[in-house]
């Protein structure tokens, strides 16, 4: 069986079609290769490796050592050059590469080869024994710290104590000598941390770091990223073993990352950042702040220092050729990764570039716009997920500021929180509830967890491409990187804003748009859509299939979600409009009535707050469905809290408190969300039924009388039975024939019902015979099919997550195996009796991009979701439609 895959100019045993098997690096370096781009020849272990290594117990196929070493003579061949041999020595990169990027999140060696005789001899071969031993230092410090589990920031520690002895400041301040004896300083901290020597044997080296690149694959940063971007575990990671060339060889030599355009904002300009004299890592760890690589962003940064195109220009011009020929090539935006040696440009890495939300819009457009892609792939160039970056608000700029620092906007947006400056304390506050500013001199993958925690990210270190930037980016988290003027006592927990010092809990602001940073919290303005965020949901309205309803109850949300163009209500849930402080007495008052003309008394009070709320909502629908579903409330969410609101419901409804107290008792119920609800109210206690269907008619008849358009659904909640249906539809037809008669207008409206219980799914073909529409209420039908509280669900989930027993949150995206099932069965049961019923879905699984992706393969009819979600499931619904359609 083949195991590894070369890749150069004399031979490519890959192409990009091969992301699976080669990951997402090794699959674009052969394409590259196969393109004729100038790549450092090199081969790719497959990701199959990876999933033998770990079900056989960290083992390697018997096949492997002998083709990873035809494959280094390959390397030999094409560089001229040879592994272990002094005279003439070949350097290797040792990196990971899953089929999904994970920047960071893995381990990567550089230099692999040099020992203390090829470090020697390569000072000799190259001429420049400083070039020799910064390599060897790298090594050392690489090698200990991701194979030999040696703590980076020992090493740091002697690389610190050497600058501050000899009084420079740069890395590249320091001399061949210095060098050669700060490698000698590392070599001994690896033998007293380990208690073995540095290995000195280059194919042991080489096991080593391929070793600890599969390991890295379930490294805890790893996991979590995983987790957090739903990455399946089984998909492995393969390692590539490449030729090295040398950004750090001499100021004819640099080292890079570039964007084909901004992925920052989407505009159509060559965006990145260099190093002289530096490798890769120095960039994209932040550890040096890098140069711009265009003249024009030296200029708007203000910068004196010179860019990549006036330093090297003929480099430059090869390198923009090279940007045009991969976006063309790949037809999508490029995260490129490079190395000058000698004024010779070579191609490290090309991979779809994160972008956030505003540039994926406008990169789509304009790229659709340009010809290079149609419209319909324009609108899955842009993760649905994403557009939630661009829905909420943003700094108001007539708002009082007070700017402390600056720093580059290395990820757009707005956020205010308390100081923290550690990953863990980070998630720990976040998860009590606490908005946080995750304040670091620069982050590592190891602050993931904390960076996904944090409402924004500020850093002293780093540039645009720094890792912080990066993942910030993708998480849609504003960042502020490379602020000059911030320094950090962590042992005293101080921070220093410029001239203004804070403590850990104090409140800073964040404008990772303009990467400003204000004292206090900041006023914020709502988001405006437009432009190429209009242009692009146009064609995704275009392509969908199901309609996409808001969940809204308020004036509010019925407005925002027309904003945001839902398509009318699908869940208007009537008891959250009783919880303001005028209402919630008289609703009491009803639940805690001893009798009908107690319970006609209360309900009489509330008439009115009812006619009012619906006349609203069906006023600003003007003619779009508004789905109405009959009071639903686990009693127990409306009972008196305490004695001073126990007298008030007494005292409004005319009885001692005493009796008040013994009825709330008798009200009290074991399981209250399986308890006196939905249509069990309306069977037990059918005014309340009655009255609310009087407000809606009397709302509708309201409205129409103004010659403006109403559809009202009706919908009938936690039915299992279709006669709990027929008693409810009952009512309300009677009522609306007596709204008729008084108001003489007749009023159009269908009365349906929530499938939220396994009963009604499986007895759907029976509900249907009552039942104009079903909305499937996955929220409740989750809870109820796997009889999990969703409320608790957060003290067990993740474990279970972790451990594969629900790949996603279950009440995040819809369990397909399951609750799905039951929806498919629901859905085919309506349909048989009745061929034109109406299916839709109203839980929050109605906003998640896979859950809608699962309604299309259903046929639903429409989705509902939260106002601020509706832009996400029209994007999704287009979406699915158009891959649905591709796949038929």
């Amino acid at each position: 069986m083949k195991w590894v895959y070369s890749f150069g100019s004399l031979i490519c045993e890959g192409d990009a079609s091969h992301r699976n098997l080669l990951g997402g690096k090794g699959a674009n370096l052969a394409e590259m290769a196969r393109i004729g781009l100038p790549v450092p020849p090199g081969f790719t272990i497959s990701t199959e490796v990876c999933s033998y290594y770990y079900d056989n117990g960290h083992a390697y196929p018997e096949a492997l050592t002998s083709q990873v070493e035809a494959a280094l003579k390959q390397i030999e061949a094409e560089t001229g050059r040879s592994f272990a041999n002094p005279d003439n020595p070949l350097l290797l990169s040792v990196r990971s590469g899953a089929r999904a990027s994970m920047p960071g999140m893995m381990d990567t060696v550089l230099n692999l080869g040099l020992n203390d005789e090829v470090a020697a001899g390569l000072a000799n071969a190259s001429g420049d024994a400083r070039f020799a031993y910064d390599s060897y230092r790298r090594f050392i410090q690489m090698y200990g710290d991701v194979v030999l589990d040696v703590d980076h920031g020992l090493f740091e520690d002697l690389l610190e104590d050497m600058k501050m002895r000899l009084n420079v400041f740069q890395d590249t301040d320091l001399g061949a000598e210095d060098l050669q004896a700060l490698v000698a300083q590392y070599l001994q901290l690896v033998e007293d941390e380990t208690g073995n020597p540095f290995p000195q044997d280059p194919m042991t080296q080489l096991w080593g770091a391929v070793g600890a690149v599969f390991a890295s694959w379930m490294n805890q940063r790893a996991i979590t990223y995983r987790r957090l971007n739903d990455i399946p575990a089984e998909w492995g990671t393969a390692v590539n073993v490449q030729a090295m060339v040398f950004g750090n060889l001499g100021d004819d030599c640099a080292t890079g990352v570039a964007f084909t355009r901004d992925p920052a904002t989407g505009a159509k300009i060559f965006y990145g950042e260099y190093l002289i004299n530096a490798q890769g890592e120095d960039v994209v760890a932040g550890i040096r702040t890098p140069q711009p690589l265009t003249k024009a962003a030296r200029l708007a940064a203000g910068s004196t220092e010179p860019s990549l195109e006036e330093v090297m220009p003929d480099v430059f011009a090869e390198l923009d050729r090279v940007r045009g020929v991969l976006e063309a090539h790949y037809r999508d935006m490029q995260d490129l990764e490079f190395t000058i040696q000698q004024n010779k440009l070579y191609m490290l890495q090309t991979r779809n570039g994160k972008r956030t939300a505003e540039a994926a819009l406008n990169i789509a457009v304009d790229m659709a716009e340009e010809g290079l892609i149609t419209t319909s792939e324009a609108v899955l160039k842009v993760d649905a997920e994403a557009l939630d970056q661009l829905l909420h608000p943003t700094l108001d700029p007539n708002a009082e500021k007070h700017v402390l620092v600056r720093g580059l906007p290395a990820s757009p947006g707005a956020a205010n929180g308390e100081i923290c400056l550690t990953a863990d304390k980070a998630e720990k506050l976040a998860a009590d509830g606490k908005r946080v500013i995750l304040v670091r001199l620069e982050t590592s993958p190891e602050d993931i967890h904390g960076m996904h925690a944090a409402a924004g990210i500020l850093t002293a270190r780093g540039g645009m491409t720094s890792h912080a930037a990066v993942v910030a980016r993708g998480m849609g988290r504003p960042c502020v990187s490379g602020a000059g003027e911030l320094r950090i006592d962590s042992n005293e927990g101080k921070v220093y804003l410029g001239n203004t010092t804070y403590t850990e809990g104090d409140i800073i602001t964040l404008d990772g748009s303009t990467g400003e940073v204000y004292a206090g919290t900041v006023a914020t303005v709502q988001p405006e859509l437009s432009g190429a965020f209009a242009t692009l949901m146009g064609w995704a309205d275009a392509e969908r299939r199901m309609r996409v309803r808001a969940n809204a109850e308020t004036p509010l949300d019925a407005k925002t979600a027309r904003e945001f163009g839902a398509e009318g209500i699908g869940l208007c849930r009537t008891e959250h409009m009783f919880f303001d402080t005028d209402r919630i007495v008289a609703m009491r008052e009803m639940i805690m009535a001893a009798d009908t003309a107690g319970r006609t008394a209360a309900l009489d009070k509330l008439l009115p707050y009812q006619r009012q709320d619906f006349a609203e909502l069906f006023t600003i629908m003007a003619g779009l469905p508004v789905t109405i579903r009959l009071l639903d409330p686990p009693l127990h969410e409306f009972l008196p809290h305490g004695e001073a609101e126990l007298a008030e419901v007494a005292a409004s409804a005319g009885i001692p408190l005493e009796a008040a107290r013994a009825r709330m008792l008798r009200l009290e119920e074991s399981n209250p969300m399986l308890g006196h609800r939905g249509c069990r109210l309306a069977i037990t206690y059918p005014e309340i039924c009655a009255m609310q269907a009087r407000a809606i008619f009397e709302a509708a008849s309201e409205v129409a009388a103004k010659e403006q358009p109403v559809l009202p659904e009706i919908m009938v909640p936690l039915a299992g039975t279709s006669r709990e249906i027929a008693i409810c539809r009952k009512i309300i037809e009677d009522v609306a024939a007596d709204v008729a008669e008084k108001t003489g207008i007749t009023i159009a409206y269908q009365i349906g019902t929530m499938v939220e219980l396994p009963r009604a799914a499986l007895c759907a073909d029976e509900l249907a015979q009552q039942a104009e529409f079903f909305s499937f209420g996955t929220n409740d039908l989750t809870q109820t099919t796997l009889g999990i509280s969703r409320d608790d669900a957060g003290n067990f989930m993740e474990a279970y997550q972790d451990q594969n027993i629900y790949p996603t949150d279950p009440f995040v995206s819809i369990d397909v195996d399951g609750v799905g099932k039951l929806v498919e069965m629901g859905a085919a049961g309506g349909r048989k009796v009745r061929g034109d019923i109406k299916l839709g879905i109203c839980g929050e699984h109605g906003g998640d991009p896979k859950s809608v992706a699962f309604c299309e393969t259903v046929g639903l009819d429409y989705v509902s979701c939260s106002p601020f979600r509706v832009p996400i499931a029209r994007l999704a619904a287009a979406q699915a439609h158009i891959r649905q359609k591709a796949d038929s």
